[in-house]
């Protein structure tokens, strides 16, 4: 899902955030991160304050998670829409695990406390890890959870991330969590992973629950039956001076709560990332179909 590109465009628009003081009066700053799914949902932010407001709304994407944060912190941007399970391990530093209703609970609380930021209700779907396996071999060996998966795990090779092959939650505990012994490990990076998954080179492969390339592949996702993986439920977050100046945003961005689910936000995605729409498009058609824009 994530895009590798040259880190050098994006830190030079960092810094021009990070420099650019408080967002003046009457003006919005709507942003989003570097993947395909945080445009969509910027965008959706975006074209709901562009048309139910006079507000100017200015939006900028492409930036990291932590020049984000630090930018919200700041003042020069108002709104974005971040993940429980981010907020909660990577800016507020927790590690315990937890439940996600914990995790959403504790992330409200703090974020207003350290930081004077709020966080909304979730917009629904929970863009987490997850495994996933062709459907052919789903049905030949009944999985559908990854317990189903750990019992016959060492006839498969498993294709991950190298990030999640060696990091602390990735896949060294998950295995020891889940009793798994797979035949063997390969570190293979994008969309690689969903071709040779295809080509049954490897068997099993780790993915984001709303990658648009599941789709794409028609592959089975199984299910986390442990809940080893942190919960990243997907939520709008506001600076609280914001709210207070502008309470018309509140009520807005209110109305997308609960309103997508992961097959629903992996469709988006895929009408993105696999038919090549714009995703400002992809998120005006969405707010239309739920009776939110004209």
């Amino acid at each position: 899902m994530k895009k590798m590109k040259s880190l050098l465009p994006f830190a030079l628009l960092a810094l021009a955030l990070l420099m650019g003081g408080c967002t003046a009066k009457g003006q919005v700053v709507v942003v989003a991160k570097d993947f395909t799914e945080q445009d969509i949902l910027g965008n959706m932010l975006y074209l709901l304050i562009d048309e139910h407001t006079d507000l100017a709304v200015e939006y900028k994407h492409e930036l990291s998670s932590n020049v984000v944060f630090t930018a919200i912190q700041s003042g020069t941007v108002d709104c974005y829409v971040d993940y429980t399970g981010t907020v909660y391990g990577n800016y507020l530093g927790y590690s315990e695990f937890r439940s996600a209703e914990e995790v959403y609970e504790i992330a409200v609380n703090s974020l207003k406390e350290r930081y004077d930021i709020l966080m909304l209700d979730p917009l629904g779907f929970n863009n987490t890890y997850t495994l996933s396996v062709r459907k052919d071999t789903a049905e030949q060996y009944g999985l559908k959870t990854y317990s189903d998966l750990a019992r016959v795990s060492d006839n498969f090779i498993l294709g991950a991330t190298f990030e999640v092959l060696n990091r602390n939650d990735g896949i060294a505990n998950l295995k020891k969590t889940y009793g798994m012994t797979f035949k063997d490990e390969k570190a293979i990076d994008g969309t690689l992973r969903y071709t040779a998954l295809a080509n049954d080179e490897i068997q099993v492969i780790d993915a984001f629950s709303t990658d648009g390339l599941l789709l794409e592949y028609d592959l089975a996702v199984l299910e986390d039956d442990l809940h080893f993986f942190p919960p990243y439920y997907a939520a709008p977050l506001i600076r609280a001076k914001t709210a207070e100046q502008y309470p018309q945003l509140l009520t807005l961005l209110k109305k997308l709560a609960y309103i997508l689910d992961d097959q629903s936000m992996r469709a988006l995605n895929y009408r993105v990332d696999v038919l090549k729409e714009n995703p400002r498009d992809t998120a005006r058609a969405f707010l239309k179909e739920q009776g939110l824009l004209s």
